[in-house]
């Protein structure tokens, strides 16, 4: 089986704007799931979860930000609730009480759920939130174990490794995932493309290693405009919905596409924990997700071109750019990783990513700091390792920031007349007819 490579690509002859057309229309062999017509991503992006709103009289989604909600029969209200207890059914009829469940953020977790092309979505407060919530399902049936790929997000890592919900954790590289299957093992979790290092996995290869226990594919990088994980055997696709489904850096929350049955554990751990994604963030995301395709292309556009310019560049010693394209470029300098991130001007230095404006940050001193360096090195995250998130910005001026921060007297010693520094041989990715 081919479980892909930890190395990314980008071919320097390619077109850089080539990434904008590599992402089919989104129109999957069965289509999506929450309901039977067969659209393409574009259109559900825009109507899905809201296809109700014409019949009531409404054209935009209304913000609920009730917590709680009258009820005048106790009786049917405790047969609900113990109905939700005992399987973590959406409770049928009028909404009980906002940690049960929100007809906002219920309108965002259908439009996921269709995106994705899975049954159900479920969201939480957090990405991390949702992560944990995933645990805690596997846990409560003594699945506590879990096999995973490095590198994965810093804290997604820590949450593994220090046994913080009571999970141990065996890490390991794709090829090795069938054979570290225990019988207590309850998730098998990976990233592709990978944060930082846009790593790209085989999901599909990987899907069949795993056998019954349930693959966790976390596609905040890719978002469902360049993969749909559920399409390639994951029953679980994990969101840092804070990136790019919101897309403006101004609202927090994860979710968690899968299967109905998953979900239902989901809900109930939810309304045990509490953490639910507040109505007003729900709504926000719910109207990112309508420009989220439009968002990331030209975003991606934007990412390959500037990974074509990194590459040939004698002051960057390697670039990492996936295969499938995206916004997300890392890129490894041969000078003071630190020098350039104080240096830009228009590019934002700071944690996170997937907004519209452009943000970079080192890796090994702010997400993956919490990752022992050993562990960290070993996955490729080096010291001199840069993530950057490539925003809607006129190219020109990105280059222009990075050009300026990368500096004049930053080549490496050996660098000379007729040398070509060392760096990753990249390749865009492939037009749409071509495929």
């Amino acid at each position: 089986m081919n479980f892909g490579s930890y190395d990314t690509y980008v071919d320097e002859t390619a077109d850089a704007a080539d990434a904008a057309d590599a992402v089919d229309d989104g129109r999957g062999a069965g289509g999506f799931g929450g309901g039977p017509a067969v659209r393409a991503l574009d259109t559900e992006a825009v109507h899905a979860g809201r296809d109700d709103l014409a019949r009531q009289g409404l054209h935009a989604a209304p913000i609920d930000l009730s917590t709680t909600y009258p009820s005048y029969d106790s009786r049917a209200e405790a047969a609900r609730i113990d109905a939700f207890a005992a399987d973590g059914a959406e409770p049928a009829g009028p909404p009980v009480y906002g940690r049960l469940g929100n007809p906002t953020v219920a309108r965002f977790e259908t439009a996921l759920a269709r995106l994705e092309g899975t049954d159900s979505a479920v969201a939480f407060a957090s990405g991390m939130a949702a992560l944990s919530a995933v645990l805690l399902v596997r846990n409560a049936m003594g699945l506590r174990h879990v096999v995973a790929v490095r590198p994965l997000y810093g804290c997604s890592d820590h949450l593994l490794t220090a046994g913080l919900l009571g999970s141990e954790v065996t890490w390991v590289d794709p090829a090795g995932v069938a054979d570290a299957l225990r019988p207590d093992t309850g998730l098998v979790m990976v990233e592709s493309p990978a944060n930082p290092t846009l790593a790209e996995l085989d999901l599909r290869a990987l899907a069949h290693a795993c056998g019954s226990v349930p693959l966790l594919a976390d596609n905040t990088f890719a978002t469902p405009v360049l993969q749909r994980p559920a399409e390639h055997g994951a029953r679980l696709v994990l969101h840092s919905a804070t990136k790019y489904l919101g897309g403006h850096g101004d609202v927090m929350a994860g979710v968690v596409a899968c299967d109905e049955e998953f979900a239902r554990g989901l809900r109930q751990i939810r309304f045990a924990t509490g953490g639910v994604l507040h109505p007003l963030a729900g709504y926000l995301l719910l109207r990112g997700l309508s420009t989220l395709p439009i968002r990331v292309r030209a975003a991606s556009s934007n990412a390959a071109e500037l990974a074509r310019r990194l590459a040939a560049d004698p002051r960057v010693a390697r670039v990492h750019y996936p295969r499938i394209g995206g916004a997300m470029i890392a890129f490894e300098v041969y000078g003071d990783p630190h020098e350039v991130i104080a240096g830009v001007r228009l590019i934002t230095p700071a944690v996170s990513l997937g907004s519209v404006d452009s943000l970079i940050q080192h890796p090994a001193s702010i997400s993956h700091r919490i990752v022992d360096a050993a562990d960290r090195r070993g996955a490729g995250v080096s010291d001199r390792l840069l993530r950057l998130s490539v925003g809607l910005e006129d190219v020109e001026d990105l280059w222009a920031d990075l050009d300026g921060a990368l500096g004049t007297d930053r080549l490496p010693e050996t660098a000379g007349a007729g040398r070509e520094p060392s760096r990753t041989a990249l390749r865009l990715p492939e037009r749409a007819a071509d495929r």
